[in-house]
């Protein structure tokens, strides 16, 4: 999808060729041939091609679709799907996966009674594959994944400046560029434009408030950066999937 979004179910996303730069919360991860993501309900995430083609598999599942005893089996336990995580499949294996999707979407295909169970299984027998012969990324880093420096920061003070009514002037004055250079070199290296990073980094952090606060959601719009209620309201609806009212009644 072109815009930042979430939905109310697991993803797990799977790049079988190329490349592409995925964005969750305000961290982003540059993935390859090999790399699983598995994205938790609800997180706030988009993806970007920015290295030409990518045949990548996506798999949208709920949490009752893993039984107890596979998730036992995973890095964590019983924690494994409460948060998002990357892990990497060995070349020597990355053909057993490939099979297990063209089984899945053959199943698709046939659309049953019988599909939906044999759909479970070829997905459980995927996580076991992974957890026995993944390596799992404990350590991701918390900053956007790119070399430039000043790209860094200018992400580091949008994060710090998300509550004030900060221009790209401003911005870009932080890092020593002009702002049509910030613009453009930001696009570069995130994918993004700096204001659209800046709404993302606002409505993050307006979610994680409508569910650890009970204040107004208007209040919480002003104190996250947003100058029109109605504006927010609109943004976060169409990233989250449910307006802010609905979505702290959810969770």
């Amino acid at each position: 999808m072109a815009a930042h979004h979430c939905h109310p179910y697991y993803e797990l996303f799977y790049v079988e060729t190329g490349g592409c730069r995925f964005t969750i919360e305000n961290n982003m991860y540059d993935l390859h041939p090999g790399d699983f993501i598995l994205i938790p309900p609800y997180v706030l995430h988009y993806t970007r091609y920015l290295f030409g083609s990518c045949k990548r598999n996506t798999i949208f599942f709920n949490g009752q679709d893993i039984s107890e005893n596979v998730k036992k089996l995973l890095p964590g336990e019983g924690s494994f799907f409460d948060e998002m995580r990357i892990f990497h499949v060995p070349e020597a294996y990355r053909k057993q996966i490939s099979l297990l999707f063209s089984q899945m979407i053959t199943e698709g295909k046939i659309s049953d009674n019988f599909s939906s169970p044999i759909l479970e299984m070829i997905l459980q027998t995927m996580f076991l594959l992974c957890g026995r012969v993944c390596n799992f990324f404990q350590d991701i880093p918390a900053e956007i994944h790119t070399t430039d420096r000043q790209i860094l920061t200018a992400a580091k003070y949008i994060s710090e400046k998300y509550t004030e009514p900060i221009t790209t002037a401003e911005i870009a004055a932080a890092v020593g560029f002009s702002p049509n250079y910030l613009s453009k070199k930001f696009r570069e290296a995130a994918g993004i434009g700096v204001h659209q990073y800046l709404s993302f980094i606002r409505l993050k952090h307006a979610a994680e408030e409508l569910i650890s606060t009970n204040d107004p959601i208007t209040e919480i719009a002003f104190r996250c950066g947003f100058s029109d209620s109605n504006y927010f309201k609109d943004a976060f609806k169409k990233a989250y999937g449910l307006a802010p009212r609905e979505y702290r009644k959810t969770h």
